[in-house]
């Protein structure tokens, strides 16, 4: 196990990149905007799942053997990028006037809380973020930095500064749910204010779409 200063340190750094705009926290931004406080919550949830199997990859060495194959690192990329583009789609596309699913990619907000519908956006968060390989390749770089063979198996460490991690991403993207959530009941108190988030959302995941494709990946040598 690290020691307490190892975590002390290790955490300050995750809260600083947690806090630095990325393709993650804009998710969480733009959903909870759209459907809420229990929404961005049930999206963070999904993407500290992911952050787990990543660290989970890492401690097992799944992670250094993925990437000594960078065809499956670019397929998910582009499969990543897909996902994007077909969560822009939903939120521009058109819909009829009237429609009582005029929401971008689902439910309305006060639908969108149901057990159900929690589920499956915890199941998007995941999916957001094992979809992007650039998160396994920082994790593969970045966790084993603060290891110390003196301080037991590397393996344990890589674990334990996952879950710190996780910790620290729970609380800023927590953070970040609440005040979007609450600043969405404010809009969606105005006649078209969902449409012109539904509209934002599109443009946002869009743009992440293209920027995940756009990207190279620096593969450790």
């Amino acid at each position: 196990m690290p020691t307490f200063s190892t975590v002390f340190n290790f955490f300050g750094v995750a809260l600083l990149l947690a806090l630095t705009p990325g393709p993650d926290n804009l998710f969480v931004l733009v959903q909870s905007m759209q459907r809420g406080v229990r929404v961005g919550l049930a999206v963070v949830l999904g993407l500290c799942l992911g952050l787990l199997v990543h660290t989970s990859a890492v401690a097992l060495g799944l992670a250094a053997v993925l990437a000594t194959l960078p065809l499956a690192f670019s397929l998910l990329q582009i499969a990543g990028a897909v996902y994007l583009a077909w969560l822009a789609w939903q939120a521009l596309r058109p819909r009829p006037a009237g429609s009582a699913s005029a929401t971008a990619i689902g439910p309305t907000t006060s639908t969108a809380a149901s057990p159900t519908a929690l589920a499956r956006m915890v199941g998007r968060g995941l999916l957001m973020n094992l979809s992007n390989p650039k998160v396994l390749l920082f994790f593969l770089a970045f966790l084993p930095q603060f290891t110390h063979p003196a301080q037991g198996s590397i393996a344990s460490q890589v674990l334990w500064l996952g879950l710190v991690f996780m910790l620290a991403t729970l609380l800023v993207f927590g953070a970040i749910a609440c005040f979007s959530g609450y600043f969405a009941t404010l809009l969606q108190r105005h006649a078209h204010a969902q449409s012109w988030l539904d509209k934002l959302a599109g443009l946002v995941f869009l743009a992440l779409a293209l920027r995940l494709l756009s990207s190279e990946l620096a593969l450790p040598e």
